[in-house]
């Protein structure tokens, strides 16, 4: 691999190729925080994307991606005089150190647990205490993950089940109430019920430390797959979807299940 010196050479070409680029490119020097929000979304669910499917060499170059976009706020930000690149590495840097005293100082943290519990403890500090537990998930998560990231910082202040088994009654309790709700057909009570299932479905996923949103993704591509392997046999045979029974789609489902195991 690449020396430290390469490494920061690397970098330093990236900030001088940006600095060029806001001079002298007509795209690059109109865009604002607020015009190249979107397109950091979009790169980061490229680079999830990429992770997701262990796809390395894409890895790196979605990585490449985000990082222009991170460069491109630091110089946005200096150009307004508010920061620049080395405010954003050093505020990261302190925070990291800050954040880590069982590396940097004298508290012990043997588990990867007890450094989350100390991490949300530490971040309560950084807050002088003015701060809610929950007040650091961001708004504009995908409500799967915002809903992990709050029973989870709900835990690392004790917030939680004495024993993780306990959560399948909760589970039990929130699926029957869905169901009764769906036989009255009131959609709005459905609705808020179905949203409870959802909830505590996730919650037991975090107690038996199963990533439900990575847990649901394998499960679309794996749909993806075997659907694309029953519309590729169905057009091959000749015939169309729409005219095939059910029986007939489950048969072909099956041969794509079978090929996977």
């Amino acid at each position: 691999m690449h020396t430290r010196e390469e490494k920061l050479e690397a970098f330093g070409r990236l900030l001088d190729v940006l600095d060029e680029l806001r001079v002298k490119c007509p795209w690059d020097r109109k865009q604002t925080n607020e015009s190249l929000r979107p397109n950091t979304i979009e790169e980061v669910y490229e680079l999830c994307d990429a992770l997701m499917k262990d796809d390395r060499k894409n890895i790196c170059k979605e990585l490449g991606d985000v990082l222009l976009h991170v460069v491109f706020y630091a110089k946005i930000g200096s150009e307004t005089g508010d920061f620049d690149i080395k405010d954003v590495c050093d505020k990261l840097c302190d925070k990291l150190i800050f954040r880590h005293p069982h590396v940097f100082g004298e508290v012990k943290a043997d588990t990867a647990e007890k450094v989350s519990e100390n991490w949300e403890q530490i971040k309560m500090k950084e807050k002088d205490g003015n701060k809610s537990v929950l007040s650091g998930v961001p708004d504009a998560l995908p409500s799967l993950i915002k809903a992990y990231r709050i029973q989870d910082k709900a835990r690392n202040v004790g917030f939680d089940w004495e024993e993780r088994s306990q959560v399948w009654e909760k589970v039990k309790e929130e699926i029957a109430e869905f169901e009764s709700e769906v036989e009255t057909m009131d959609k709005e009570k459905a609705e808020a019920e179905f949203g409870d299932v959802m909830f505590s479905l996730i919650n037991a996923a975090r107690l038996y430390k199963i990533n439900p949103d990575n847990a649901l993704e394998h499960t679309n591509q794996k749909f993806i797959r075997r659907f694309n392997y029953l519309e590729a046999h169905t057009l091959k045979a000749g015939k169309n979807l729409k005219d095939m029974t059910l029986e007939e789609m489950d048969a072909i489902w099956n041969e794509a299940k079978a090929q996977e195991k």
